[in-house]
């Protein structure tokens, strides 16, 4: 060896790099070490089924596995009964990892929820191995009511977020692995319409009715006629959930539940006006009287940090997943996108190889506890610990979110969605 070499092999980058080397190796070993664990974890949760805000089982599960692994857990976090906060480490960068757990009414886990909490377990136990080393603290969030609800947008309000630099969570997915880079997720606002007329019986007096139900009726139609004009990547849905209760009697109340989606938010904006436009001439129509009113937090596209993004797909890689970096419109819609909105954030997916079933179906329910789907919580905590190590790392990018969190003015977690 010459000195030239000699110098050029203890170079401070070369030391960096055989130290990220060292690190990422560590995360790959505890993540293999703590395989039973999460494995049990997901089993469990997928066999409880838990809906919205009543996952308290779930979230003792995941309280239980990251106590027995040494974090400071909080349960009952944030004044929300089935949310968990875990923090390890001391370090000035913070990483917020996202654990998921609640399931969908007479499907289960149809989204995989069971994969997204085991798998960020996984990547919160692995880091602890590695935070002294890369000045890390991590904090690991069990989330409720992701499905309906938005428990990460009622966290943000509560201040979960004030002490994050950046954010990662993993969803499982049917299909092949995708770019996180290429993935787009919409808006969302759901709603309650209420049509108010006057009850009259059918037969002996319908000339005295003021027919809510007709109302409720007439508002589908009106949304039907309306989708031929929606532009792409927006969508509305929606359903009569009470309309009436006899045949004789005409209703004097009817309620509608509906939903709004758009790629962005002033193509939301836009679409609700048009939506509520709909409701309105049912009522005019009809004689009736309406109102609307919120039923959830509206959820926000999802902004992906394009260096967080270009090491997460670098990581799905190096665990063997190829991605697919053809634009994937997820169509669906997380509350995950109102942290992205405040918080450099990665919501990446991961598949479960084989797949070819249906989000949101029963179908995917069961491919979501199958040997594939134990890969993808494996893969899918690799993956997040191993972006947060890059961050953590790599002195430009760990600066970039150091500013960024000094720059973010307190309490600023509001994402103004309403139209």
């Amino acid at each position: 060896m010459t000195p030239h070499d000699a110098t050029s092999a203890a170079s401070p980058e070369n030391e960096r790099s055989s130290e990220h080397e060292r690190l990422a190796a560590a995360i790959t070993e505890a993540v293999e070490d703590s395989r039973e664990d999460l494995l049990q974890l997901s089993r469990t949760i997928h066999g409880l089924e838990e809906l919205s805000w009543e996952e308290h089982r779930s979230a003792a599960a995941v309280a239980e596995v990251l106590e027995a692994g040494g974090f400071e857990v909080e349960r009952g976090a944030y004044g929300l009964e089935t949310a968990l906060e875990a923090v390890y480490g001391s370090g000035e960068l913070t990483v917020v990892i996202c654990s998921e757990y609640d399931a969908l009414p007479h499907i289960g886990h149809g989204c995989g929820h069971n994969i997204i909490a085991s798998a960020g377990v996984g990547a919160a136990l692995a880091l602890r191995s590695v935070a002294d080393a890369a000045g890390l603290r991590i904090k690991l969030l069990g989330t409720p009511a992701e499905e309906h609800g938005g428990g990460k947008v009622s966290l943000l309000n509560a201040g979960a977020w004030e002490d994050a630099a950046f954010s990662l969570m993993v969803h499982g997915r049917p299909d092949g692995d995708i770019s996180v880079l290429s993935m787009t997720m919409t808006a969302v606002e759901r709603f309650e319409v209420v049509y108010t007329g006057r009850e009259a019986h059918a037969a002996g007096a319908p000339f005295e009715a003021i027919n809510a139900g007709a109302a409720a009726s007439l508002a589908m139609v009106n949304l039907a006629f309306l989708r031929q004009h929606l532009p792409a990547g927006a969508n509305t849905n929606a359903f009569i959930s009470d309309g009436g209760s006899a045949t004789n009697v005409i209703a004097g109340t009817a309620v509608l539940q509906a939903e709004v989606r758009a790629k962005d938010v002033e193509t939301w904006r836009a679409l609700k006006q048009r939506v509520l436009a709909c409701f309105e001439g049912a009522a005019v129509a009809t004689g009736c009287s309406w109102e609307h009113r919120q039923t959830e937090h509206p959820y926000a596209p999802v902004l992906t940090h394009e260096g967080l993004g270009r090491y997460w797909d670098a990581n799905m890689e190096k665990r063997g997943r190829e991605v697919d970096p053809v634009p994937v419109d997820g169509g669906g819609s997380t509350d995950m996108g109102n942290v992205s909105q405040v918080v450099p954030t990665v919501h990446g997916m991961i598949a479960v190889r084989g797949s070819h079933a249906v989000m949101h179906h029963s179908s995917f329910a069961a491919d979501a506890i199958t040997a594939e789907a134990d890969e993808a919580v494996l893969d899918g905590a690799a993956v997040i610990a191993l972006t947060a190590l890059d961050a953590a790392l790599d002195p430009q990018l760990r600066s970039e979110l150091l500013e960024a969190q000094a720059a973010r003015e307190p309490g600023a977690t509001q994402v103004p969605l309403e139209a």
